[in-house]
């Protein structure tokens, strides 16, 4: 038997507010507005090429605040200040883009832009907080709000009870949880950010009626479909409106999102973040960057290489394998900063503070990181990344992954010359396990949280970290 949706209707809507239609309908008219006033002002007239500059603003307005979430989310004015800037200046990146791809960037004023852009988004923010607070004096004044009840216990049903209680706009009051299984006695302490316990799963319908309750969240674990099937039959015909908050936030996600598959929702708990056009602008931007660096840097390398062959005998570079992305092999280059020395008992043993092994030249390259720059190399085939986590050894990936149950998640994206840990001083010899857990959680908060941006702030605070203490 072949599986078919029961309706065509996609499962997955977008709830858009009055509010939020109406803040992107301002957000629109005050661009269009400001762009028309600047536009007449200097020339006195509108020209068709301006007439094609708005319209491409406004399409990519849509898009790329979209993406970025502004009218989706309810955050304090500083995040929204933050996001409304990048979306602000992702369009015009994309507007420059355009301009240059098609050979008109000298159509346009370039002071008339950059009034654009500074203008537009001061009154932009502005119209966000004005908005933001009409609503706030409407909501405190309306005269309905809705009872809501969680049905689950733990840390999600706290952090859920705490975002709809401290969210006035929401219409909604939590008037506490119900147990799905038998409490412990620590657990029924009330205490803040804990919705008061008001009884079992087996008193809902007194629940329900005694508190006019008009919308419940099942905060289940994943294995509670029993729970969620019988809760919802028993809700369906008192008219209460029933959401679903699977418990997932117990197990390590990794880029986590939600999708759809012909109308069927997706809940994706681990996926790579170089996907499509990310992958693609990330090699971009590994190939371009390592190629410039290396053109600018072939004369250190050279003098590095012909200092390394005069200080002591051996190959110059040296190589190893390592574990990359999705868990394929490869082999990094490194310049050698050792003497050439057998393995103790066949075990890779780390670099140590003072360690005999090192040479002259080695103790150099490696304080300053100069021995990580033939990475380049492996840049330029995609076997790495400029930023990524770093490769470990094979024997201390085997090692580590016994004690770190989520250790090769950070295998998830492309291995890096230098990454979040290492910036965060997260580097040099692991004298225990608390070290590397420290390591692999910066790593999967990377990728978790992936994007250009966020590699380019890495490898200008790079410049910085790797000439530390640790480096040795």
């Amino acid at each position: 038997m072949v599986f078919e949706p029961r309706s065509s209707r996609s499962l997955l809507q977008r709830r858009s507010g009055v509010s939020n239609a109406i803040q992107a309908g301002l957000d629109g008219i005050a661009v269009t507005g400001i762009a028309w006033y600047l536009i007449v002002d200097q020339f006195g007239y509108i020209t068709s090429d301006y007439v094609i500059m708005l319209l491409l603003l406004i399409g990519a307005l849509a898009v790329i605040y979209d993406h970025y979430g502004i009218y989706r989310s309810n955050v304090g004015l500083s995040i929204k200040a933050f996001r409304l800037f990048k979306a602000w200046s992702a369009t015009f990146c994309f507007l420059m883009v355009m301009a240059f791809l098609t050979k008109q960037s000298e159509t346009y004023s370039r002071l008339l832009v950059g009034k654009l852009f500074v203008s537009g988004y001061f009154v932009q923010l502005f119209l966000h907080y004005t908005v933001r607070e009409v609503q706030k004096r409407f909501m405190a004044n309306a005269l309905r709000t809705d009872n809501a009840l969680i049905i689950g216990t733990g840390d999600l049903a706290n952090f859920l009870y705490l975002k709809i209680s401290n969210n006035p706009w929401f219409g909604e009051r939590v008037v506490g949880c119900v147990w799905i299984d038998k409490p412990d006695e620590q657990s029924r302490v009330a205490g803040d950010g804990k919705p008061p316990v008001l009884g079992h799963i087996s008193e809902l319908d007194g629940l329900v009626a005694k508190h006019a309750i008009r919308t419940v969240y099942l905060v289940t674990p994943l294995g509670g479909s029993e729970v969620i099937n019988d809760v919802y039959l028993k809700l369906l015909d008192k008219c209460i409106a029933v959401n679903w908050v699977p418990d997932i936030f117990s197990l390590r996600l990794i880029n986590h999102s939600v999708r759809e598959i012909a109308g069927i929702p997706v809940l994706t708990l681990s996926e790579t973040p170089l996907t499509g056009m990310s992958l693609f602008l990330k090699n971009l931007e590994d190939r371009v960057l390592a190629a410039l660096i290396l053109l600018c840097a072939s004369p250190v390398l050279l003098l590095i290489a012909l200092a390394i062959k005069i200080d002591s005998p051996g190959p110059v570079f040296f190589r190893q394998e390592r574990m990359g992305w999705t868990g394929e092999s490869f082999r990094i280059w490194k310049f050698r900063s050792m003497h050439i020395h057998p393995l103790e008992n066949g075990v890779v043993k780390q670099a140590q503070k003072n360690d005999p092994r090192i040479t002259k030249i080695g103790a150099f390259i490696r304080r300053t990181s100069l021995d990580e720059l033939p990475q380049l190399f492996n840049v330029l085939t995609g076997e790495m990344s400029l930023v990524g986590p770093r490769p470990h050894a094979l024997h201390h990936d085997t090692l580590y992954s016994q004690d770190i149950v989520d250790y090769f998640a950070r295998h998830n994206i492309k291995p890096g010359m230098t990454g979040l840990a290492q910036v965060r001083g997260f580097r040099g010899e692991t004298k225990d396990i608390g070290q590397m857990i420290q390591r692999v959680d910066s790593d999967i908060e990377y990728i978790n949280n992936w994007s250009l941006w966020l590699d380019f702030v890495i490898l200008v605070r790079t410049l910085n970290a790797f000439t530390g203490k640790q480096a040795y």
